[in-house]
């Protein structure tokens, strides 16, 4: 696997930081956010909220190809999306995830 290198203003000093980027997808979390833990998705002119538990969309849509996407990476990293969600109550700087390959 090839190093991840991230912009250091990808995961911070920003209300919604980026904390993965692939394939033109966009995925953030909120500092200010609200419960059930999840993630944002932002895909061209697309947005969702995604469950980190479940994996559900909970609001927003997405093409289903960029679902799929999501989907694949979310269930790789759900332990690092926890951390992070845990990181953004704390209003701590969030670590950034390796992109789907």
């Amino acid at each position: 696997m090839r190093p991840f290198k991230v912009n250091s203003n990808l995961c911070y000093n920003s209300a919604m930081p980026s904390i993965s980027v692939f394939f033109g997808i966009n995925v953030r979390m909120f500092y200010n956010e609200h419960f059930p833990p999840h993630f944002h998705v932002e895909y061209a002119e697309y947005k969702a909220e995604i469950s980190i538990e479940t994996l559900e969309v909970l609001a927003g849509k997405l093409p289903p190809r960029v679902l799929a996407l999501i989907l694949e990476w979310a269930s790789q990293h759900r332990t690092e999306l926890r951390e992070d969600w845990n990181l953004c109550l704390e209003k701590k700087k969030l670590n950034p995830i390796q992109p789907l390959e």
